[in-house]
């Protein structure tokens, strides 16, 4: 797998980060992957974008993003339908099939042409809401695992997933929603790689993820850049190095 984590503090916000602190944490998530073997060389300064899974909102990081994946031999489907939206954000693979999140940042026709893409899976819509996208409080955390947060909002989103899905799934349940946003890796020599906010940020939530016993668990501050709605999987893209 090839892991590309960009943080580029070069987006102007007003919400108080202080972005000089963003960069330790960006160096230090870096810096632990290299240490289980993720290749974060090839995509490293793709684009000035913070959320890399949301580059689609700048010209400059869509262009960017499109050239490197070329140069990785992946194929480019380009969506030029200007009616449709889709935000990585909402997109949540399980590895079975696809969840898309109706939000501000996706609508019916961004996951219909998501659908058309990937005919060999099925697509299934759920409403979002109280947040800014599905995997704000839904990541998957492993196979068939699904991460989901505690709130009410997060609670009826899963339900409408599971209620859509011929799959069966098993829930990590976590006290905060913004806990429930995190990456897992699936690396040969380490097994289950599973990168979470830290227990500074989250504490009873990080007690739940030491309840995955067979996973090497990898805590990653993220407090800044959540100011901006800046989850860890905002700043990821997981390829397949075998695709």
């Amino acid at each position: 797998m090839f892991l590309a984590q960009i943080f580029h503090a070069v987006v102007n916000f007003s919400k108080n980060v202080v972005w000089r602190k963003t960069v330790p944490e960006h160096n230090l998530s870096q810096e632990l992957l290299e240490q289980f073997c993720f290749n974060l060389k090839s995509l490293r300064r793709i684009s000035k974008a913070v959320w890399i899974d949301e580059s689609d909102l700048h010209a400059e990081g869509v262009n960017s993003v499109k050239q490197a994946l070329e140069k990785l031999n992946f194929n480019i489907v380009e969506m030029k339908d200007e009616t449709a939206t889709l935000d990585g954000g909402d997109v949540l693979f399980t590895g079975k099939e696809f969840f898309v999140g109706l939000s501000s940042r996706t609508n019916q026709r961004g996951a219909q042409i998501l659908a058309d893409v990937f005919k060999d899976y099925a697509v299934s819509t759920v409403n979002v809401t109280g947040t800014l996208h599905l995997k704000t409080f839904c990541t998957m955390a492993g196979p068939d695992l699904i991460a989901i947060g505690s709130s009410m909002d997060a609670e009826r989103t899963l339900e409408q997933m599971l209620g859509l899905s011929d799959h069966s799934y098993s829930t990590l349940k976590l006290p905060d929603d913004e806990a429930a946003n995190c990456v897992y890796l699936n690396s040969p020599e380490k097994g289950h790689v599973l990168l979470h906010r830290t227990a500074k940020e989250f504490p009873e939530s990080a007690k739940v993820f030491k309840s995955l016993s067979n996973y090497t668990l990898i805590p990653v501050s993220n407090t800044e850049l959540a100011k901006v709605d800046g989850s860890l999987t905002c700043c990821s893209i997981l390829l397949n190095k075998g695709a």
